[in-house]
């Protein structure tokens, strides 16, 4: 019996461990990559003692250089012959004002936060076309929805994401492939630290982790394009 297997990135801390945590509880083979190898090769060890059934592959990897993305997706597809699901979650967020951010911001958003999507599935796409199935989930946000103050290149970025995702499904819903856009309102990950903002106020990492295991298990006839979440009380 095939095990599945997914691809997640930015999977050392906040939504992206989540995730790959839920997938691996679930029984999944996972390849994971991040920028800090002393993250990638703690939690590779951990996660290989908790789950010693599963596949586990670390990589370090800065996903805002397209050499490094075709470098990390060559590895995924050397150890995984068949890849189910991929998830782009690579991201960093710097508020700021258009008017008065530094230069140079707008691009350092753009390669981390939209190109190290488009790359990477670029580079996963033709395995999964001969496939004819897979899901490819982008972590998008709720500045990809709507202006807010202070939202700047970040929210120009998330905005060009879900533009990204929009037109990938278009372009694959009759090739078997799935593609759903995740909009996380706040949730609790180590940015949040510090902040001041009480845990209770917003959402769990592990919120959004359940709501991509659950749209990943669907009948192949149904996609859930989007999915919004918010914290209770609202954004903040």
């Amino acid at each position: 019996m095939h095990m599945q297997t997914a691809i997640i990135t930015g999977a050392t801390q906040g939504i992206g461990k989540a995730i790959a945590e839920r997938f691996l509880k679930e029984g999944l083979s996972i390849a994971f990559c991040a920028r800090n190898e002393e993250k990638v090769a703690d939690l590779s060890l951990r996660w290989k003692t908790t789950y010693p059934n599963a596949q586990i592959y670390g990589f370090v990897a800065d996903l805002s250089k397209t050499e490094e993305v075709n470098n990390f997706a060559k590895k995924c597809l050397i150890v995984f012959t068949k890849i189910d699901i991929l998830v782009n979650n690579t991201g960093t967020y710097l508020p700021g004002l258009i008017a008065h951010e530094p230069d140079g911001l707008l691009t350092k958003m753009i390669e981390t936060n939209l190109f190290s999507a488009y790359n990477l599935t670029r580079a996963i796409l033709p395995t999964l076309l001969k496939q004819k199935t897979g899901h490819i989930f982008n972590m998008c946000s709720i500045a990809s929805l709507r202006a807010y103050p202070n939202g700047g290149a970040y929210s120009i970025s998330k905005y060009a994401l879900m533009g990204f995702s929009e037109n990938l499904r278009e372009e694959l819903k009759d090739k078997g492939i799935k593609v759903t856009a995740i909009c996380p309102g706040a949730t609790y990950t180590p940015s949040w630290e510090g902040s001041g903002v009480s845990p209770d106020r917003i959402m769990e990492a592990n919120d959004i982790a359940t709501m991509v295991w659950s749209a990943s298990q669907l009948s192949p006839g149904a996609n859930v394009e989007t999915i919004i979440l918010r914290p209770q009380l609202g954004d903040l």
